[in-house]
């Protein structure tokens, strides 16, 4: 027996893999441990998806490390995955370095780092049906979980170095999707997020190369249980057309669309790999307000990338401003050896690039805030289900997210009122806009 510290960085999809990598471990005798002076084993769950991440991952790292020096501490993610041998050489204080493919292999590892010895390890991925899909315990506030339905990519954006880290797209089965969906309804779970490289992208790497994705949202949703299901991460350029249409029609689809558009000026999307532009942009976004009136726009920006000039990035700020995006979050490009962008432009004119770009996106945050706000004042007055998060000690309210609010990314709700209970859905009126937040009352019915 014994205890293990979890520290996970990045995306939903290295928190899935974290939540599984403790279920392997408690099986073998681990138990998790939220103090981190209670640890034998630290686990730091890297992200290596940019610079920025990169240096986060290591940063933790030693701060775990001076904190608690007499524990064995293992690396993995996807840091550990791209750059195993580099880590191995470079960083002694790390035990052991495992990879992100085959997440079974974690035990040996831990056994062998246990014992003494500092293994490295980047296993290949399993074949699908010995992938498990149950995990007994999860990083998420109560009463929400996320649902990985594919792994990897196939898209090949010139600027990303996902492909390299976890291969092409591996669309999981359907049946082991749904029956990890009916086990998270079983055991209370009132929201759950899909998530993917690209969810529209589900089910391409068969013959037929036909997205499946709307035919296995149909199938969740037709599992029995009250819940709803939230859907994160769709490709612009591989958006189904018949999408909409069917979150309209069905009540347990929230409303919410986060479309990763990273620009609108069509030198920049060139370069990046993307077909699309700004009028096509433009128009998925109208045609989707025009199906779902109640929808909710999320995206990303990439700023900085080669063949951003001024006349780009007004480009890209007219779209901002026309397709009045409800949520967005800009971020600089992160030059990346070993991806086609990597030779587009040396380092040191990269370096200015991406000075400039930092100014630009303060014009752009700036901008979108403010539609933000004013897209927010359209809850104020009506009622909403609102996920109960957590309680704020001392304090008759509580945190939560309505359908509007993704975890992590987005604002929140402050709840007004005494006797809530995180993981529960309650129904409240929405009294008015906090910054990015929305402060609510519950209504006068029974928490569900």
């Amino acid at each position: 027996m014994y205890t293990v510290y979890m520290e996970s960085l990045g995306c939903a999809k290295n928190q899935v893999d974290a939540e599984v990598l403790l279920t392997y471990l408690s099986e073998n005798g681990a138990e998790r441990t939220e103090d981190l002076a209670q640890a034998d084993l630290v686990i730091v769950n890297t992200c290596g998806f940019i610079e920025s991440a990169r240096k986060e991952s290591i940063d933790t790292f030693f701060q775990l490390h001076e904190a608690k020096p007499d524990a064995k501490f293992i690396l993995t993610g996807c840091l550990s995955q791209r750059y195993a041998d580099d880590l191995r050489d470079s960083l002694p204080e790390a035990d052991g370095i495992f990879g992100n493919h085959d997440l079974s292999k974690i035990v040996p590892l831990v056994e062998a780092v246990m014992a003494g010895k500092r293994p490295v390890e980047r296993p290949e991925y399993p074949i699908s049906s010995c992938e498990r899909d149950d995990r007994k315990g999860l990083l998420n506030f109560p009463g929400s979980a996320y649902l990985k339905i594919s792994e990897g990519c196939d898209h090949r954006c010139r600027y990303c170095a996902i492909p390299l880290i976890r291969g092409g797209l591996r669309s999981r089965p359907q049946e082991a999707i749904l029956a990890e969906a009916r086990r998270l309804v079983s055991q209370g779970i009132k929201e759950i997020n899909l998530i993917a490289q690209d969810l529209a992208a589900y089910g391409t790497d068969a013959p037929d190369k036909n997205s499946k994705f709307c035919d296995l949202l149909q199938r969740i949703i037709d599992i029995d249980g009250d819940f709803v299901v939230r859907m994160l991460y769709i490709h612009p350029d591989a958006f189904p057309p018949q999408l909409p249409a069917l979150v309209a029609a069905n009540p347990k689809i929230l409303p919410y669309f986060d479309i990763p558009f990273q620009h609108a000026a069509v030198p920049v999307l060139r370069g990046m790999g993307r077909t699309g532009d700004s009028k096509k942009y433009l128009d998925l976004i109208a045609s989707i307000r025009s199906a779902v009136p109640d929808a909710v726009i999320r995206s990303t920006i990439m700023l900085g990338f080669p063949g951003e000039d001024r006349q780009a990035f007004d480009v890209l700020m007219r779209f901002i401003e026309e397709a009045r995006l409800d949520w967005m979050g800009s971020f600089l490009y992160s030059r990346e050896e070993d991806t086609p962008a990597w030779k587009m432009r040396g380092e040191a004119e990269h370096k200015k690039a991406v000075r400039q770009a930092a100014e630009w996106q303060k014009e752009l945050q700036t901008v979108q805030e403010k539609i933000t706000a004013q897209r927010l004042r359209r809850f104020v007055g009506n009622t909403y289900p609102v996920l109960i998060e957590e309680l704020v000690e001392g304090e008759e309210l509580a945190i939560g997210r309505m359908y509007a609010q993704a975890p992590e990314v987005d604002g929140l709700t402050v709840v007004m009122g005494r006797g809530l209970v995180p993981g529960q859905r309650v129904r409240c009126g929405v009294s008015r806009v906090n910054g990015i937040d929305l402060q609510a009352i519950p209504c006068r019915e029974e928490a569900r």
